[in-house]
């Protein structure tokens, strides 16, 4: 393969054409307009693996429904304090994408985002205790304020009545209601951003492109080998920064940095399947992304649930996700991304956290194992008069779980999203899954906040993010006030329903 030197020195180097990219792209455009930026992608198409509207649920995390974010101890305290930073990082990235949509960075011909309840749905004593306990602790704070609650048969009905049809009423069910709930476009979003970068002075889009090597030079800026996919030729370029957002596939690069702070991280991947409705009168008869409660072992991703999507102006019905198991790293990624990602650094780490999580070793197994009779069954626990033969089995995204070293345990798995920079700050990349894609500007905030600590206490920096995120640097959780004025600001902007 030719290869050939562009002695271009980009400011910023951004690895992967997802939703973080994206995200930080822009939002260093705004805060530096005369940066020069570079994105990398290795497919043909922007925000085609995990940003995907159909590899990802899609619900615009905000922890109205998920039951995993809010935790039970065994005295019956429920944990709310993930549940409260989630919803905090959602009503964040809408006030972000309030400010693209009304300086008109973004096209919004088709929204991205749509208005659909957020619900759970529980039954057996335990589960409505525990669902009860859970309303009672989330409204007491007025980013929940609007939470619904009852364990009346003839009310859900009204909410959910696809899910109530052939349901005995003398099963003890209960269920939570957010009316402001959102479905998000995540692809969508991802593209029209990527589309204002491309079209910015100073940003340079390569699809198509391969990252095969990133080298830290003596004098601490970096050093990329990249391979054009179509003329298979490689270039080698400079940068004085690097992002890697490049979903599973960036724990590779990250080892490929050689930086020491990458050391003792390994990945577990996890797949997934839904079953999706291809029966419009189905369709039309539920209108909510409805959570229930994880089946035991299973990981936080495999929570069940009966899901409306808008996708393109175009409504849709999916549940899932059935868990399943392969050894990519990407969706459009290679069987042997696993094996060579092991190495001396990580081996014992993962073997350690393989020990710990032998129960969703035996989950995963069962689940890809399952019969279509056996995903009916799921399914029809949320839609008890379904019918197999209008449903079809599609497969979603691929997620990466991190594996970290500890000091303790040996090695975790664990189930969120996690920033690792070198100690010069000039690299950084992102590792992890859910809630990932609603909680992409918060993320990003913290990406500038590790690497840019200097020019994030600059006056400038300070009031152009202000102008971006009106709470920038106030809490949503505890100041009702602002809590309820940006909740207005971004539902005027953003055309959703007041409720």
């Amino acid at each position: 393969m030719k290869q050939e030197q562009m002695n271009t020195q980009h400011d910023f180097t951004l690895i992967g054409a997802g939703i973080m990219s994206a995200t930080l792209g822009v939002l260093l455009k705004q805060l530096i307009p005369t940066a020069k930026i570079t994105i990398y992608e290795r497919l043909d198409k922007v925000g085609a693996e995990s940003s995907d509207a159909w590899n990802n649920a899609g619900t615009g995390h905000s922890a109205f429904c998920e039951l995993n974010y809010t935790p039970e101890n065994e005295v019956g305290q429920v944990d709310i304090s993930k549940a409260l930073k989630i919803s905090e990082s959602f009503e964040i990235s809408k006030q972000f994408w309030a400010y693209l949509v009304k300086n008109n960075l973004i096209p919004t011909t088709t929204p991205f985002i749509n208005d659909i309840d957020h619900m759970s749905f529980v039954w057996g004593d335990t589960n409505i205790d525990f669902l009860k306990n859970r309303y009672k602790a989330l409204t007491q704070y007025a980013i929940f304020e609007d939470m619904l609650h009852t364990e009346d048969y003839d009310k859900i009905t009204t909410w959910v009545p696809l899910m109530m049809q052939g349901r005995s009423r003398a099963q003890k069910i209960g269920a939570t209601r957010m009316p402001i709930g959102t479905d998000v476009n995540f692809g969508m979003i991802t593209r029209s951003m990527i589309a204002y970068l491309k079209s910015c002075d100073g940003v340079a889009i390569n699809l198509g492109h391969q990252v095969e090597d990133i080298d830290n030079k003596k004098d601490g800026t970096w050093q990329l080998e990249v391979t054009d996919l179509h003329t298979k030729k490689e270039k080698t370029i400079d940068t004085k920064f690097v992002f890697i957002g490049a979903g599973g596939g960036a724990l590779k690069l990250l080892e490929k940095s050689d930086i020491p702070e990458a050391n003792g991280y390994g990945g577990f991947p996890v797949s997934g399947q839904f079953l999706k409705c291809n029966n419009p009168k189905v369709i039309l008869q539920h209108e909510a992304k409805v959570y229930g409660m994880a089946e035991v072992g299973a990981p936080p991703m495999s929570v069940p649930h009966l899901d409306t999507r808008m996708l393109n102006g175009e409504r849709s019905l999916l549940f899932g996700p059935y868990a399943g198991f392969s050894t990519k790293f990407l969706k459009n990624g290679s069987y042997l991304d696993l094996p060579l990602s092991i190495d001396a650094h990580n081996i014992f780490p993962i073997l350690r956290a393989g020990l710990h999580n032998i129960s969703l070793t035996k989950y995963l197994i069962e689940q890809v194992v399952q019969s279509p009779e056996e995903r009916l069954q799921a399914l029809e626990k949320y839609y008890p008069a379904a019918k197999i033969e209008d449903w079809e089995l599609i497969t979603a995204g691929q997620r990466v779980q991190i594996i970290k070293k500890d000091a303790k345990e040996g090695g975790v798995l664990k189930f969120g999203t996690e920033i690792v920079t070198n100690k010069n700050k000039t690299l950084a990349a992102l590792l992890g899954a859910s809630p990932g894609a609603s909680t992409s500007v918060s993320i990003m905030l913290s990406v500038l906040n590790e690497c840019f600590p200097t020019e994030l206490k600059s006056t400038a920096w300070q009031k152009k993010l202000e102008e971006i995120i009106p709470s920038f640097g106030r809490s949503l959780i505890t100041d009702v006030k602002l809590c309820r004025q940006t909740r207005s600001y971004t539902t005027g902007i953003l055309k959703l329903e007041d409720h």
